[in-house]
């Protein structure tokens, strides 16, 4: 394994960086929704799953698609993979309400076991996770959690293993109204220092996470965790030049799992480290 997420406690899907030797893999019976991503090397891959045989040719931007609960009694590999990402989504990553908000029938729902040569949605994903895991955002779990939600809607319209008939298309989505946005803000505000998840400000808003993040975004015009993301950037800003904290205490305070990515974000937002910016404030 080349990196992982577990140590960034995000809750809604897990992220590994592999490089994959030729040979064989050991039978295996996931308990999450896998998706895996060739980045880097080219293999033909061996697979049997659901009672089926997939020989492919992977390259860059082919994705294998495992579903929860499908036994996958054997996987091959010919060549070496460099970089391989795996995403996965939790055991039912297709919740009863997320069903619902894309007017899909909740019974019976599953995705197919499926090689797919390329899918530009799951790439797009794909290179938001790898960026946050190699550079930590104050508002990475806010992030990822909107990704996984994403990333489940699309399998659900994309691999469904039964034909998924939407009952209208999607018509423009209403921004947020006055009373609900502030209500959020206020939230926000008050929460900035801890940590909270999308579905936290949607029962604030009493809506459910998908048409909240649709709402808040045709409000606001940003996503809510790039909101957050600056409301926690003023924060840093503020203790910084009005408190004496430890910068660590900042770090964590402005939702960083340590000082050193803190500091990277900082300059990468403002220009300057927090130890300098503090030290130009106090001379002003």
């Amino acid at each position: 394994m080349l990196q992982t997420s577990n140590d960034r406690q995000w809750g809604h899907l897990l992220a590994e960086r592999w490089s994959h030797e030729p040979g064989d893999l050991p039978p295996q019976l996931p308990r999450d929704t896998e998706i895996a991503i060739l980045l880097r090397g080219s293999s033909v891959v061996d697979r049997e799953g659901a009672g089926m045989r997939q020989r492919t040719f992977g390259r860059r931007g082919t994705v294998w698609l495992c579903p929860a609960g499908i036994r996958e009694d054997f996987i091959r590999v010919e060549n070496q993979m460099q970089e391989c990402l795996h995403l996965f989504l939790p055991g039912k990553p297709f919740d009863d309400t997320m069903l619902r908000d894309l007017d899909i029938d909740p019974s019976g729902m599953s995705i197919r076991y499926e090689t797919i040569d390329r899918d530009l949605f799951i790439e797009h994903v794909a290179d938001r996770i790898l960026a946050e895991l190699a550079q930590e955002t104050s508002t990475g779990r806010l992030l990822i959690e909107s990704l996984g939600r994403a990333l489940s809607a699309h399998l659900v319209h994309s691999y469904a293993a039964s034909s998924v008939r939407l009952k209208q298309s999607y018509a423009v989505q209403k921004p947020l109204d006055a009373r609900r946005l502030s209500r959020v803000t206020e939230f926000i505000d008050a929460s900035v220092e801890r940590e909270f998840t999308v579905k936290d400000l949607a029962s604030v808003a009493c809506m459910s996470p998908a048409h909240f993040s649709r709402s808040f975004k045709a409000a606001t015009g940003t996503a809510p965790h790039e909101y957050v993301s600056r409301q926690r950037l003023d924060l840093a800003k503020r203790l910084l030049s009005t408190s004496d904290r430890p910068l660590v205490d900042i770090a964590f305070a402005a939702g960083f799992s340590s000082q050193a990515n803190f500091n990277r974000a900082f300059r990468k937002a403002v220009g300057t480290t927090p130890s300098l910016y503090r030290a130009r404030k106090g001379q002003d």
